[in-house]
């Protein structure tokens, strides 16, 4: 165990949380909080206390990277239905960290120069420098879920696209990328919940779309969809974790677990100076 033996862990996130073979989504339950002895009072202040690891890893992340060209990049997916809490874990786990090394990126609908690309090429084009930690809020796993459920694409491009998906994340880990890929499953009655909190508060409206309740009544094949996304592309070198988020206390808390541990094992170092420290004292004294 590495840092979350120091919280309310009991068992590795990593593992606990990690898509395996027979795995079933169906099984997950999104209300419960696992591997977390605590309750939400305590994942809180764990929490608070987890970003203070997180930022001082991302720093040390940064500074190698601005003396050594080969300092790895970390690279968290966030896929999930609509208002499952992808916007709260870039909140309150990555704001923690300093967004000067910090590469995030919202993938929406394609443009119509996107289009005329493979759909990784977008991709391809945000993936984070050495020494940053990059945030996809959605990303190219859009073109497999919403392309099967929505019929964009024929099942042999589909099915193309599987394979393009664990070529390209092998390529990833080949260059030294940590890829930390997690689906936030909330239930739909925890959804309509949300969504009904967004028409209910003004200050809500602007994140309300009303395509999402014609997405919500292809709930059942999006979680078809997301079955077969995570047994097709949870792989040794980039695993699927699914994380329940009906408590966003809990999501947000499992997300940092799984980056602290990226981190923890790429273990950066502050850089040596390039110049005489006592020298530069002297000098400084007698400026």
């Amino acid at each position: 165990m590495t840092a979350t033996s120091q919280h309310g862990w009991t068992t590795d996130p990593r593992e606990l949380l990690r898509v395996g073979e027979g795995f079933r989504l169906a099984d997950v339950d999104p209300d419960a909080t696992p591997g977390y002895d605590g309750r939400k009072k305590h994942g809180r202040a764990d929490l608070r206390a987890g970003a203070d690891e997180l930022a001082a890893l991302q720093e040390r992340l940064y500074a190698q990277s601005r003396v050594d060209p080969s300092t790895p990049a970390v690279l968290l997916v966030l896929q999930a239905m609509d208002s499952a809490g992808k916007g709260g874990i870039v909140r309150h786990v990555i704001g923690a960290t300093d967004p000067q090394g910090i590469r995030l990126k919202a993938f929406k609908k394609p443009t119509a120069e996107e289009l005329q690309h493979d759909f990784l090429w977008r991709v391809e084009r945000e993936l984070p420098e050495p020494g940053f930690i990059g945030v996809f809020d959605r990303s190219h796993y859009e073109d497999v879920l919403i392309g099967a459920v929505r019929e964009l694409a024929p099942p042999e491009e589909i099915e193309r696209r599987f394979g393009a998906i664990n070529d390209f994340e092998e390529r990833l880990a080949a260059s030294g990328t940590k890829v930390v890929k997690v689906m936030l499953h909330i239930s739909s009655a925890e959804q309509k919940s949300r969504l009904m909190e967004r028409l209910d508060r003004p200050d809500k409206h602007w994140k309300y779309n009303p395509g999402d309740v014609d997405e919500r009544l292809l709930w059942p094949r999006y979680m078809d969809a997301f079955q077969t996304v995570l047994e097709r592309t949870s792989t040794d070198l980039a695993p699927w974790h699914v994380v329940p988020a009906n408590a966003k206390w809990y999501a947000r808390l499992a997300v940092q677990a799984l980056l602290l541990d990226a981190l923890e094992s790429i273990d950066p170092r502050w850089p040596a100076a390039a110049y005489d420290v006592a020298a530069e004292k002297r000098r400084l004294a007698a400026s």
